[in-house]
């Protein structure tokens, strides 16, 4: 395709467009966000704990916007980098934790070694997992696992993180929302979060609004 080919450089786009809308359409819902949800709000939101997200590579900047995300609306939330973990950070680590964990494949090496890791120094700890691989070993070794459904990436190669991250990233949303709901959080809560920038002066006046 050539890039000065206007027309059909926005074909392309288009149908990258509807690839991945029908990719976020075809993502399973199933009880595990139910239980996902309430798993975190018992863990973090009434014990006191912390979600801990982590993933490699794209995975692992998805898990990190998922984890402040969460910080920014009631749920305190921290990225650990698997392989930072192996190297003291896993001391970040308490009992009411609960870790939410990102692999496409199921199968990447660090973060499999983490719930390893996890699970001799706090045993109790619950994992969550976001994975297209359904009969993957992190799937296996999770309380709960969430599929992405394993729609193709649209890269022409099939191999960059593509659709697979978009689909991760709105996984993400459907956590965060239904917590955010779960745990009644307001306008309110939102503006003593967020007091800097354009959000902050929206929520601030939002909430002198609502009383």
């Amino acid at each position: 395709m050539e890039i000065n080919d206007k027309d059909l450089l926005l074909d392309r786009c288009r149908r990258i467009l509807e690839s991945e809308a029908a990719a976020i359409k075809s993502i399973p819902l199933t009880d595990g966000y139910a239980k996902a949800v309430e798993l975190i709000v018992e863990k973090v939101n009434r014990k006191g704990g912390k979600l801990v997200t982590s993933g490699m590579g794209k995975a692992g900047q998805i898990a990190m916007n998922i984890a402040t995300t969460f910080c920014s609306t009631g749920t305190p939330a921290v990225f650990l980098h698997p392989s930072e973990a192996q190297h003291g950070d896993l001391g970040i680590l308490q009992r009411n934790d609960v870790l939410l964990l990102l692999s496409n494949s199921g199968k990447t090496r660090e973060i499999l070694e983490l719930i390893d890791l996890t699970k001799a120094l706090y045993p109790e700890i619950p994992f969550i997992v976001i994975t297209g691989g359904h009969e993957s070993p992190l799937a296996a070794a999770a309380d709960i696992s969430l599929f992405t459904g394993s729609a193709p990436e649209v890269c022409p190669l099939g191999m960059t993180p593509t659709t697979s991250t978009t689909m991760m990233t709105v996984m993400g949303d459907l956590l965060v929302v239904a917590t955010m709901e779960a745990i009644g959080f307001t306008v309110e809560d939102y503006a003593r979060r967020h007091h800097g920038g354009y959000l902050g002066h929206k929520s601030k006046i939002a909430s002198r609004k609502q009383n």
